[in-house]
C-alpha cells in the first residue's frame, strides 16, 4: 500500500476536485519536525500558512508545539481560537491592519501576540495605536537579506532602527525575524548561504543584548532553511510545508525526509482524442503560478502528462498502455500546497485504512473570521 498510499479504498461520493489529506502522515511529518530539533520543541514556531486549518493546529499542542508563526489576522485569530499560546504575525501591520491588530489582541487575551516591522514610521505608529488603547505591543525587526521582499536591508544600519524602537514606550522589541525563502540549491549551499549571513547578524544581536536587561529572541527560516536554522541555539524555525510536504519541496529538499501527505482528487470528465483526458482540475483547483510541468504530478500513472490548463479543465496526454474512461478518479501531487490549500473551503480526511473518516474546514483561507 506504500506505492498508493494515496488510494482511496472507500467509495468516493464527495464532488471532485476535493482536497484529501492523511493522517498518520500528517502525523509521522509533526513527529519528523520534532526528531530535527532533538526533541526541543521550544525552538519550533511553525508557518500556518500552508495548512490553514484548527485541527492540526490541536495536533501542534498535543505535541508541545505551542507557537507559531503566521501571515494574516485570519491565521492569528484561528490560533487563538485553538488557544495556541504565542503567536508571531509575520507581516507588518500597515493601515486598517493596525485596527484589526489591537481588536484580535483585546478580544484573546490569553494569547501573547507578535508582530514585525521595518522601518520607524510603523514603529511609531504601532505604539501610538497601542498608547491610545494602554496596551504594549511585541515587535520583532523584519531583515531583509536577499530575498527583497520585506525588512529593512542588512546592508543598512539596522542596528541604529532597533536604537530608535527601543525608547517607544508602548512598544516591546523582542528580536529579530529573518525569512530567506531565496535561498536554493542543495542542503550544502543552502546552509552555506544561510550560515554566512546568520553569523554576521548573531554577533551583532549578541553585542546588542549586552545593552539589554533580557536576551533578544531570533525567528528564523523557512523549509529551505531549517535543516541549518535547527542546529543553532536560541533560534526558532518556522517551516510550515512540512505538514503535507509538496512535489516541489520532495524534489527540491530530499534531505528532510517529509512525507507528501495531501493529494488532489479528480475525475476524468472527457476524453476529447484517442491519447487526451480532460480532468477536473483547473486552475481553480491547484495552484498555478509556474509553467504547467510544475503545477502538479499525476500519482496514478507517470505517463498521464499535463499538457494544457484552464479554470475548470486539465488536459492531460496518455503516453503510456493504461487505459482510461470517464469516471475514473485521478490522484494528484500538487507542486506547490500553501496556494493550492487556500483555494478550498474544507479537506477531507482520511485514515489509516485509507477510508475518508472526517472533514476539517480551512478556516482561516478566509481574510477575516471574526475580527
Amino acid at each position: 500500500m506504500q506505492n498508493n498510499w494515496w488510494k482511496i479504498n472507500s467509495e468516493i461520493s464527495i464532488d471532485t476536485p476535493f482536497l484529501a489529506v492523511y493522517q498518520d502522515r500528517i502525523q509521522a511529518n509533526i513527529d519528523r519536525l520534532i526528531e530535527s530539533v532533538n526533541g526541543d520543541t521550544q525552538k519550533l514556531r511553525p508557518h500556518i500558512k500552508t495548512h490553514k486549518i484548527g485541527e492540526i493546529l490541536d495536533l501542534f499542542k498535543t505535541c508541545n508545539i505551542n507557537k507559531i508563526k503566521c501571515a494574516t489576522i485570519a491565521e492569528a485569530e484561528l490560533a487563538a481560537i485553538h488557544e495556541i499560546q504565542d503567536v508571531l504575525l509575520a507581516y507588518q501591520p500597515v493601515g486598517a491592519k493596525k485596527e484589526r491588530w489591537i481588536a484580535l489582541i483585546q478580544k484573546y487575551p490569553n494569547t501573547a501576540f507578535s508582530t514585525i516591522v521595518d522601518n520607524l514610521d510603523s514603529a511609531k505608529a504601532l505604539n501610538q495605536i497601542a498608547e491610545k488603547n494602554h496596551l504594549k505591543l511585541t515587535v520583532y525587526l523584519d531583515l531583509n537579506t536577499g530575498m527583497n521582499r520585506t525588512g529593512i536591508s542588512i546592508h543598512k544600519n539596522w542596528k541604529a532602527l532597533i536604537d530608535e524602537i527601543l525608547p517607544l514606550k508602548n512598544i516591546h522589541f523582542a528580536g529579530i525575524h529573518i525569512y530567506d525563502g531565496h535561498l536554493k540549491g542543495d542542503v550544502e549551499e543552502r546552509t552555506a548561504a544561510a550560515s554566512n549571513l546568520f553569523f554576521s547578524i548573531n554577533e551583532e544581536v549578541e553585542a546588542i543584548n549586552k545593552k539589554l536587561d533580557y536576551e533578544l529572541k531570533i525567528v528564523a527560516g523557512g523549509s529551505n532553511t531549517f535543516p541549518f536554522y535547527a542546529t543553532q541555539k536560541n533560534v526558532e524555525c518556522s517551516p510550515g510545508t512540512f505538514v503535507f510536504w509538496d512535489s516541489n519541496y520532495q524534489t527540491n529538499l530530499p534531505e528532510q525526509e517529509f512525507k507528501p501527505a495531501l493529494v488532489i482528487v479528480g475525475t476524468v470528465i472527457s476524453k476529447p482524442t484517442n491519447t487526451t483526458l480532460c480532468v477536473d482540475i483547473g486552475y481553480k483547483a491547484v495552484s498555478s503560478e509556474n509553467p504547467i510541468d510544475k503545477r502538479l504530478v499525476i500519482l496514478n500513472d507517470e505517463n498521464l502528462i499535463p499538457i494544457s490548463h484552464s479554470e475548470e479543465h486539465l488536459i492531460v496526454e496518455n503516453r503510456g498502455k493504461n487505459e482510461y474512461v470517464i469516471g475514473d478518479t485521478i490522484y494528484a501531487q500538487p507542486y506547490h500546497v500553501c496556494p493550492t490549500c487556500a483555494l478550498y473551503d474544507s479537506v477531507q480526511v482520511v485514515n489509516a485504512a485509507h477510508e475518508i473518516c472526517d472533514q476539517w474546514q480551512v478556516a482561516a483561507r478566509s481574510r477575516k473570521i471574526n475580527i
